[in-house]
């Protein structure tokens, strides 16, 4: 879960060569005392990883409730400034007494588990120095967006459910002035976000202010009560749900529209990049640095970025003259006239999801050994987030099955999206990309909870992006548009290691990641200004998905040529997808680890 580190470049990472020594430790003979010394320190781990994880979902309980705990389901956290201090000051005692334990003898996973902690809490602190809750809202997250989608997470199954959820939007108006409080810091200490973007914000509060109680996504759990319930039980829920959505969640978001339009969005920074904020450039180090788990610079990912982009374009180029034209540039604007291309109605979108989903499913069994129990839904994103929402994203399901994994579906404007790209993302966002792994990993026995629901971003998007290619050594995309569109996502992909070093590091201005998007990409247009306006808000994010899976391809790669005849594509993807979402350091160690057992 989100001492403070002062040269960003000494954040830990895991010793692999430590991480060999404790399994050749593992074989040796022990004596009785060392033996039990040796139960005694795991022990110890299992009891402070629980410890920890315990106090996070406390401290976090919009995230337990994610996951499935309803143990705290009348709770909202508390983001005073108190509490993240105090947070803060917990995270450096669980750092030392982490640290503190030896793990001589622990077997490879044993010592992944403190050593990952170890390495999540020092980033955790590192991060600190930069205080980055006094900018917490932006268009596209924040608690004006997080909290009406977290009850499409919620599961309603008892008078307790409602009375738990009744409880919590009892609470909002408080979490929405902590919010303020730490925003007019934020303004204080010249940590904005960019002015344009900051109207969206406001605008979005307006809207759900705006809606009927009967599209209201507060009120959607009293539209359909469980069958079991006595009526009196459902007049009295209902009651007391429009009465706290009425009394306090809608001036809650009244009052905060009013703050960002008239106090907040006037002072907002004027220029794009995170180097305009103060420490700009140690800040988007970090975010480099933590979102690829990697040592690499950002002009060497600006470099990679560049390679990748002629790469890729060279094969768009090649489909649209196998199509009869000469160019991209016609050959996109031919696709955008295209009525074939554009969908005719929002379900049409959602079925094609459906269809390409299906599709995969009757495939993974060639690919993989160990495949999830759970199956994902496809589901329309909510309406009154769509406009800036990404065409599709994927919400993890509860831990413990009763909660599906949901593809999110971005239906709005359908007429100006296109379905070129649509099969590609249904294997992205779903099989066999983030709710494959996401599934296995909360599904693996012997791994702690932190690890079971843990996410690196380099891996789970650089595995997402990977997945997308083994549609293709399958045989999908007969359809050229689709092939096209397939190309085309990873040419986003691409075309972010170069436009968000771009942003945050060569000091580009807006207009020119839009040029650039432009010049090398036939996506539509109002994907073209959302993507922008990601990479602004979200430094760093966008470079996991290409760092992530070209190292995927490399392990791959070497272990093909290592292992020969022995390599087998089964077993190698579940050796990705056996431990959970790792640095990329540590997945390159575990798979070397797994090549020289099979040599």
């Amino acid at each position: 879960m989100p001492a403070l580190a002062n040269n960003l470049t000494e954040m830990a990472t895991v010793d692999t060569n430590s991480i060999v020594t404790s399994k050749l430790a593992t074989n040796r003979p022990a004596t009785k005392s060392a033996t039990s010394s040796l139960e005694a320190r795991l022990r110890q781990l299992d009891s402070l990883l629980t410890e920890q994880w315990e106090y996070g979902l406390k401290t976090n309980p919009e995230y337990a409730s994610m996951l499935g705990d309803k143990r705290f389901n009348d709770q909202l956290r508390d983001f005073s400034q108190a509490a993240i201090d105090a947070n803060l000051k917990k995270s450096r005692a669980f750092l030392g007494r982490f640290q503190a334990i030896d793990t001589t003898g622990f077997d490879v996973q044993q010592k992944l588990n403190k050593d990952l902690m170890v390495r999540q809490l020092q980033e955790e602190l590192a991060t600190a120095r930069f205080t980055p809750w006094q900018m917490p809202v932006l268009q596209n997250s924040g608690l004006h967006l997080d909290t009406p989608e977290l009850v499409s997470m919620l599961s309603f199954v008892s008078v307790k459910d409602y009375e738990d959820y009744i409880a919590r939007l009892n609470k909002l108006p408080v979490l929405f002035e902590q919010t303020m409080v730490q925003m007019r810091k934020g303004l204080k200490n010249k940590l904005m976000p960019p002015q344009f973007l900051l109207p969206k914000i406001a605008r979005q509060c307006e809207d759900i202010v705006a809606m009927s109680m009967d599209t209201s996504p507060f009120a959607k759990p009293v539209m359909q009560f469980p069958a079991e319930f006595s009526e009196a039980d459902k007049q009295r829920l209902k009651t007391a749900v429009l009465a706290a959505i009425q009394s306090k969640v809608i001036p809650a978001y009244k009052n905060f529209a009013s703050f960002v339009r008239s106090d907040y969005a006037p002072h907002g920074r004027q220029h794009a990049g995170l180097w305009s904020l103060p420490n700009g450039a140690a800040r988007y180090q970090l975010q480099v640095k933590t979102q690829t788990t990697t040592n690499k610079t950002p002009e060497q990912i600006h470099q990679i970025g560049l390679r990748e982009v002629a790469r890729i374009e060279g094969e768009m180029l090649t489909v649209a003259k196998k199509l009869g034209f000469a160019d991209l540039k016609s050959f996109n604007a031919a696709m955008e006239k295209n009525p074939d291309l554009h969908p005719k109605s929002r379900q049409e979108i959602l079925d094609l999801y459906s269809k390409y989903t299906d599709q995969m499913y009757a495939k993974i069994p060639e690919l993989f050994g160990r495949l999830p129990k759970a199956k994902v839904k496809i589901m329309a994103v909510e309406e009154f987030r769509e406009k800036e929402a990404a065409g599709a994203s994927y919400n993890p399901g509860a831990a413990d099955g009763s909660r599906p994994g949901h593809v999110m579906v971005n239906t709005g404007d359908f007429a100006n999206r296109m379905t070129l790209s649509i099969e590609t993302t249904a294997l992205h966002e779903g099989v066999p990309g983030h709710h494959m792994q996401i599934a296995i990993a909360q599904e693996l026995e012997g791994l702690p909870a932190y690890r079971q629901q843990g996410g690196n971003n380099a891996y789970v998007e650089g595995w997402a992006l990977y997945s997308e290619r083994l549609g293709r050594e399958l045989g999908f995309f007969q359809d050229p548009y689709s092939f096209y569109g397939h190309l085309q996502d990873e040419m986003l992909r691409a075309i972010r290691l170069v436009v968000d070093t771009g942003l945050h590091y060569k000091k580009w201005d807006r207009q020119q990641v839009v040029d650039f998007f432009r010049k090398h990409s036939g996506i539509e247009e109002v994907e073209i200004q959302s993507e922008t306006d990601r990479y602004i808000v979200w430094p760093g994010q966008a470079l996991g998905y290409k760092i992530g899976q070209l190292k995927i391809l490399e392990l791959r790669d070497y272990a093909s040529k290592a292992l020969g005849s022995k390599f087998s594509l089964k077993e190698f993807h579940d050796e990705i997808l056996g431990a959970g979402a790792l640095p990329l350091d540590v997945l390159e160690s575990r798979i070397k680890a797994w090549v020289a057992t099979k040599s």
